[in-house]
């Protein structure tokens, strides 16, 4: 699933790509695309139907386009979506949702691909901090510059969980997935199941900080990608997948100690560590 690194590389393709751009012929090509939309398909077409795009932003792993009118396009991937913009129209056996782009220099399409259905569309008003609704319970992410690193290691700290299991809480930190934390923990040498109320507040801080340095570096790098299902505005993949020291790397010698990466069952998914430099104590 694309996490925060994946889902900002595609926003700032749109920003790029799509802002100051009009959306004509919005069209819902698989219903399960706007299956959250109160009104479904129909209404959220006749909703972003001749609404111009302003703006591009995320949280977490949401992203939307902010218009000029009332109705903003709300997105999220799920585990395989895909927004691409492409200068013919699209033809594609996963296309779920698409616009045509009028203004600027000439046409082109905006495609959503989602060859697992899990992802969506939907039109929706924002809150007064310019959020969507239905994502304004969201917390901020690591990348997000009015994150209060200080304030929110000592939210972590107050919860008596696992530390991976309170990174993945999307309404406690956002835009954090499996990969991104076990990459963040190997950096700060925790053990994904240390009970975070066990954890000094000076540790957690590098924790926060280790994981924002973990996402600029997959930033520069395009994001992680295992397969085609991930790629940017331009279908293009990222690479970030060959610089990974924890996640996938199970048996593996760790680049720091050399000890063989252990991978384990976590919340009905794989967590990958270093059983010598991540100690659960």
């Amino acid at each position: 699933m694309p996490e925060l690194p994946e889902v900002e590389v595609v926003r700032r393709g749109l920003e790029r790509h799509a802002v100051g751009r009009v959306l004509e012929e919005v069209r819902i090509h698989h219903l399960r695309a706007a299956r959250n939309q109160p009104g479904g398909a129909l209404k959220l077409e006749a909703a972003l139907e001749g609404a111009r795009i302003e703006g591009a932003h995320r949280r977490g792993k949401f992203l939307w386009l902010r218009t000029d009118g009332p109705q903003h396009l709300l997105v999220h991937l799920g585990m395989s979506g895909q927004m691409l913009v492409q200068n013919a129209p699209l033809r594609h056996p996963h296309l779920r949702a698409s616009a045509r782009l009028s203004g600027g220099e000439g046409e082109s399409w905006l495609g959503f691909h989602d060859q697992r259905t899990f992802g969506y569309w939907r039109a929706t008003a924002c809150d007064a901090e310019g959020v969507p609704l239905p994502v304004a319970h969201i917390a901020r992410d690591l990348l997000d510059p009015r994150l209060d690193i200080p304030a929110l290691a000592r939210r972590i700290k107050a919860r008596p969980t696992e530390i991976k299991r309170v990174l993945l809480n999307q309404e406690v930190v956002s835009g954090i997935g499996n990969i991104y934390a076990d990459e963040m923990l190997w950096a700060a040498r925790l053990h994904g199941r240390q009970a975070a109320d066990r954890i000094g507040l000076t540790r957690l801080e590098e924790l926060l900080w280790a994981g924002r340095e973990v996402m600029r570096r997959a930033l520069d790098q395009g994001g992680t990608s295992f397969d085609s299902l991930y790629v940017n505005v331009n279908g293009e993949s990222g690479y970030f997948d060959l610089s990974l020291h924890a996640y996938g790397q199970q048996g593996r010698p760790c680049s720091r100690c050399g000890q063989p990466i252990v991978r384990e069952s976590f919340m009905n998914r794989g967590s990958h560590y270093c059983p010598a430099c991540q100690r659960r104590y």
